[in-house]
């Protein structure tokens, strides 16, 4: 099976590979349009989402129609991620542009960067967040991501996200090998933190319900003493996106480092923003908002 898979995945990326982008992007609209109508399941759960987060503003026709929207956002995006992925910097270029990339750089053209810590979600075309690296190449960007249960798929996702010059991290067993990568300069990680991060996460709210909520980015700008960003990739216009950096969150307060839960209702503030600024951007066909027994938000995190 995982061979049969592995062929399978093999031959849509090559005839992707033969698109234009827009053509690409297109045609994930058109399988996200149908995946709406036959993927029940996740159907329901864009539904309970948005009603959940929107049930107030909108009317439940408005809800259905965004979470349609939804499913041809992420079929666009995921389609066109991997026809971006074997593109060059130049032509991505008229698709693709950053802004705010100054907040990370240093003061001195000559100096060396400070590694930082960017907080990222499934925003837009997530997958684009690898290659700040390759116009901004003083920085060295690294990420973390939780490997497929097939081998030949998981090979073949790492090898395509790798020719961005990222570097890859699986978050189960190459944590000594990020801390090492820590202790470096000039590396950017970014680090997903916008999905329910199960009992080892700490309950505080996002879209103004409560939430297991992922530490990792504050936990890690704390220990590894690194300036933190958020970072959001919106799509502006088919087969078209902007990633932009935001401001540095504080981590420290009076010359003291500041908790750990006050520095993630920052970064859940504006992923907020960002999923008010365009709803059917992010990813809501994940149960964010599952019951669970996660830290309360007042208990201690271990740094």
């Amino acid at each position: 099976m995982d061979a049969l898979l592995y062929l399978l995945a093999v031959t849509v990326i090559g005839l992707i590979r033969l698109l234009p982008l827009t053509a690409v992007a297109a045609l994930g609209r058109f399988f996200g349009a149908l995946a709406y109508i036959i993927d029940g399941r996740h159907r329901k759960v864009a539904i309970s989402n948005l009603a959940r987060c929107f049930g107030g503003e909108k009317s439940a026709a408005e809800i259905r129609e965004l979470a349609r929207e939804n499913f041809r956002r992420i079929g666009e995006n995921y389609a066109s991620a991997a026809r971006t992925a074997f593109m060059t910097p130049e032509q991505l270029k008229p698709h693709f542009n950053f802004v705010g990339s100054e907040k990370v750089l240093p003061f001195a053209a000559d100096a060396t960067p400070q590694s930082r810590v960017v907080a990222i979600g499934h925003f837009g075309n997530f997958e684009l967040y690898a290659r700040f690296g390759q116009y901004v190449p003083i920085f060295k960007c690294a990420t973390t991501y939780r490997g497929l249960p097939q081998p030949g798929l998981n090979r073949l996702l790492k090898s395509m996200r790798e020719r961005s010059g990222c570097q890859f991290f699986e978050r189960r067993t190459e944590a000594a090998a990020l801390k090492a990568a820590m202790t470096d300069t000039g590396l950017l990680l970014g680090l997903l933190a916008d999905q329910h991060a199960g009992n080892r996460g700490l309950r505080i709210p996002f879209m103004g319900h409560e939430c297991s909520t992922s530490t990792a980015p504050a936990v890690f700008a704390l220990r590894y003493h690194c300036p933190l960003h958020t970072a959001i990739c919106y799509r502006t216009r088919p087969a078209h996106w902007r990633i932009e950096v935001g401001p540095e969150i504080p981590t420290k307060a009076d010359g003291q480092p500041r908790a750990v839960e006050d520095i993630m209702r920052e970064i859940n503030a504006a992923f907020e923003t960002a999923v008010r600024r365009d709803p059917a951007n992010w990813f809501w066909v994940h149960n964010r908002w599952k019951p669970g027994n996660s830290r309360k938000s007042t208990a201690p995190v271990n740094l």
